[in-house]
């Protein structure tokens, strides 16, 4: 006589599968006993002015009215923003002669701006008061025509 060609382990995952299965059915059949009818009303969500959600309506009373008028949607262009004087004064905070740059911070608004040696008129080092104008570099804002002030 034949041997069952079924192995132990196909026999085991079969009996997975249909103990799933029947887990599966009876929790539909749990869920189609408990359920709940439930309204438009009870599913509904609000966001407040906070911006949490809750349950309750919004007060109209609180509502803040918006000029469209008023909303700025992108930046001021580089035309709009007008720079009255273009020669700034700083003091250079590091400067490498070998490698040929540095940076320069700007007394006035205290942000750091990149120096390459290409945009020296006078020798600089550490610590020098210099005055300098600033375009537009690869890498963002860079100093030029820089010169140390006596």
């Amino acid at each position: 006589m034949a041997k069952s060609q079924a192995t132990f382990s196909k026999k085991e995952n079969e009996k997975k599968r249909l103990k799933k299965r029947n887990d599966k059915q009876e929790k539909r059949e749990e869920r189609q006993a408990n359920k709940k009818s439930m309204s438009l009303e009870d599913m509904m969500a609000y966001v407040d002015e906070n911006g949490n959600i809750t349950t309750t309506p919004p007060d109209p009373k609180k509502k803040k009215v918006i000029n469209t008028d008023d909303i700025q949607i992108s930046t001021t262009r580089q035309e709009d923003m007008v720079d009255e004087d273009p020669i700034k004064k700083g003091v250079v905070t590091f400067f490498n002669d070998s490698k040929g740059y540095g940076f320069i911070r700007n007394t006035e608004t205290q942000e750091s701006v990149f120096v390459h040696v290409n945009g020296l008129k006078t020798q600089i080092k550490e610590g020098d008061k210099v005055t300098f104008e600033v375009e537009k570099g690869q890498k963002g804002p860079t100093a030029v025509r820089v010169s140390a002030v006596k």
